[in-house]
């Protein structure tokens, strides 16, 4: 298991379009991804799950996986999040 605290960079924080994008991304990996806020933990290959986070700009959250291709899962959407790209 990879686990990463990272501050939320996109101006909107991890909401609709970038919320959408995120799972996209994290939907491309084998690993289970999931974010964590507050305590709460949820699988972030689910937009439902990610949106309930309601994860603002500026705000931590912890990045964990859990498989084959864990550490460029955490790598590639820690990125994501941090630098939008």
């Amino acid at each position: 298991m990879v686990v990463k605290e990272i501050e939320v960079k996109l101006p909107a924080g991890l909401q609709s379009r970038y919320a959408a994008e995120f799972v996209q991304e994290a939907s491309n990996f084998a690993a289970d991804v999931y974010l964590e806020k507050g305590g709460r933990n949820v699988n972030a290959k689910s937009i439902m799950g990610l949106m309930s986070l309601a994860i603002g700009p500026n705000e931590m959250v912890k990045l964990s996986a859990t498989g084959t291709d864990e550490e460029e899962a955490v790598a590639q959407l820690s990125n994501f999040i941090e630098n939008n790209k």
